[in-house]
């Protein structure tokens, strides 16, 4: 009988939980992409086990890496700090955002132009004076500014993850499913701000295409990139550039060639895949502290795309060597590569790739 009570009270306490207490979230159903299986052109391989740390111990966080024009690599860090280092190792402080600085890039004139999660849309001068450009739309304050990739003109396409959560809640965003992320340009001449994209599952990393024609984001909830036509007899058009990666993209760049870089820091599992359409379920893992609910951040990967959304690149690790891979760039003859959680940054010369 006392068994027989106390699982009707569990009952009883479930039911006033899913229907009654209002919690973090509010999860809706979703539709996932189809999950490519780990094999042919994702087949598990080791290329990644070849990557080089870079300052070991004195980068905390190097969430994306960018290069200034002398060819010194530059990236934020998770207490504020935004570094450059030469290739001799020589580390400097450029300054302090006071948030968490994420993507990131040079404008002609030597300004670095910042996405940081907490302050938003940030320009960092050379004396490392920062000023906000942009950190709110309609008068509310945007949650979480990630990625940005600066067209020609000057203008500068960013992502803002979540309208309802931070980085802090990030898991939270892919718990509920709402979709509320958003691709912006701003055009820092006239100040003028632009909503593009919005009901994106998680909208994070972002670049431009070939000649300007598109730019595309990614959605780290959904493993899809969408794309957006900028020219042409697209333009205008939404449209999905590749679709079911086998993980949760994060950071994307252009090579300026022929290869976007999408950086996989988890690969995607059926359990996710099969929680989106249990809404109640996830409302009661939201509950759970979030070391309940860990990520694979032992392996490894990096998918290399070809203008015309086709894989080019299969590059993993399983071993985790350099763990949890948020951003890969190409400059020169190498992949520089950075991670939300590493201690270092990474390097991973072409003539190590397939």
């Amino acid at each position: 009988m006392k068994l027989i009570a106390t699982l009707i009270g569990a009952i009883a306490l479930l039911i006033v939980v899913l229907l009654v207490i209002p919690g973090p979230i509010e999860p809706v159903k979703w539709t996932p992409a189809p999950r490519p299986a780990l094999t042919g052109e994702f087949a598990p391989n080791d290329i990644l086990n070849r990557i080089n740390p870079l300052l070991k111990g004195d980068l905390q966080g190097p969430e994306d890496i960018t290069r200034a024009a002398n060819g010194d690599l530059v990236t934020g860090l998770a207490d504020g700090s935004v570094v450059r280092f030469d290739q001799d190792g020589n580390l400097t402080v450029m300054g302090n955002t006071g948030g968490r600085p994420l993507g990131l890039k040079f404008l002609p004139n030597g300004d670095l132009i910042i996405a940081d999660a907490h302050k938003g849309l940030l320009k960092m001068n050379a004396a490392g004076e920062v000023s906000v450009l942009v950190d709110e739309y309609l008068n509310k304050k945007m949650r979480f500014v990630d990625d940005l990739d600066i067209a020609e003109d000057g203008t500068i396409w960013f992502s803002d993850v979540s309208t309802r959560f931070s980085v802090e809640d990030a898991m939270l965003d892919l718990l509920e499913g709402s979709a509320t992320g958003r691709l912006f340009s701003f055009n820092p001449t006239n100040n003028v701000l632009k909503l593009h994209i919005e009901d994106l599952f998680f909208a994070n990393g972002v670049a431009l295409g070939p000649d300007e024609t598109f730019v595309l984001v990614n959605e780290t909830g959904r493993g899809t990139i969408k794309r957006l036509w900028l020219k042409g007899e697209k333009k205008g058009a939404i449209d999905t550039f590749h679709s079911g990666l086998p993980g949760h993209p994060d950071n994307l760049s252009f090579n300026g060639t022929d290869t976007f870089w999408v950086a996989l820091p988890s690969p995607r599992t059926p359990l996710f895949d099969k929680l989106a359409t249990w809404p109640k379920l996830r409302k009661l893992l939201a509950y759970l502290p979030e070391s309940f609910m860990p990520a694979n951040v032992h392996a490894s990967m990096i998918v290399g795309l070809g203008t015309d959304g086709t894989v080019r690149y299969n590059l993993q690790s399983q071993q985790g060597k350099f763990p949890y891979i948020t951003s890969v760039n190409q400059y020169g003859d190498a992949l520089y590569i950075g991670s939300l959680i590493n201690d270092a940054a990474g390097v991973l010369p072409l003539s190590e790739l397939p």
